[in-house]
């Protein structure tokens, strides 16, 4: 997305994008920015290109002896989805994501991209459901020790301590979990048989909806539930099911 009266290059743009390989450059987050499926339309971009010093006087890490062509440079310029754009943008997140800290995470991205494309990553539907399994188990694990139904959670309700450990559970394990398997997911789509997709997409929706309840975003009624067949599917194949 480039908003109004931005002046990045083109160039600028290319190298940004290329560098990043499409994905947004925080930390474990590694979303797809751009979808081309939509024939004869316009490819549908969620990426930002986001400032790394502000490009306005009151912006984040705003740098007043910067030129306009400094502030709009590649080497001011790091790719984000839009979440985590607005996270690192906020007044009380400066002084978490500096203008150091930026850099490491774009350079990070940027060396990880590298590290994938020269690797032959063509796993088997059995070797990718094998990578997914243990995020499955953990974000299983983690709903039946703290979850709202949990023991925990019902022999003690206004426990406000057990209830802030699921609240970091949540943030700290499950929404990066589902995050590793929707990026697994994005990746090797087609190895699963059209008996199959159903199951994948309903996990996609799943895992989306649920990190827009965790960032208040939506409100829980609005979140697609856990699709069991997921699951099932997935340990059906890592058992040797087709």
């Amino acid at each position: 997305m480039i908003p109004d009266g931005m002046a990045i290059s083109q160039k600028s743009i290319k190298i940004l994008w290329s560098a990043a390989g499409g994905r947004c450059a925080f930390p474990d987050c590694w979303e797809r920015l751009c979808y081309h499926e939509a024939e004869g339309a316009a490819p549908y971009t969620l990426g930002e290109m986001a400032h790394i010093c502000g490009d306005k006087p009151g912006a984040n890490r705003h740098n007043p002896n910067q030129t306009d062509a400094e502030r709009d440079d590649y080497q001011n310029l790091i790719l984000l989805c839009p979440t985590h754009h607005t996270l690192i943008d906020r007044e009380e997140n400066e002084s978490i994501y500096t203008v150091a800290a930026l850099h490491e995470m774009k350079a990070a991205h940027e060396v990880r991209v590298l590290e994938r494309l020269d690797k032959d990553e063509s796993p088997t539907k059995a070797e990718l459901a094998r990578k997914i399994l243990p995020h499955l188990e953990e974000n299983r694990q983690s709903w039946a020790q703290y979850g709202p139904m949990s023991e925990l959670a019902r022999t003690q309700p206004h426990n406000a301590a057990a209830h802030a450990v699921w609240v970091s559970e949540r943030l700290s394990v499950i929404v990066p979990n589902n995050r590793k398997i929707a990026g697994l997911l994005d990746e090797h789509k087609a190895l699963f048989d059209a008996g199959e997709q159903e199951a994948v997409a309903a996990f996609l929706m799943h895992a989306r909806s649920y990190e827009q309840w965790v960032e208040d975003a939506i409100p829980y009624a609005a979140v697609k539930r856990f699709p069991m067949e997921f699951d099932e599917l997935i340990r059906r194949i890592c058992d040797g099911g087709a």
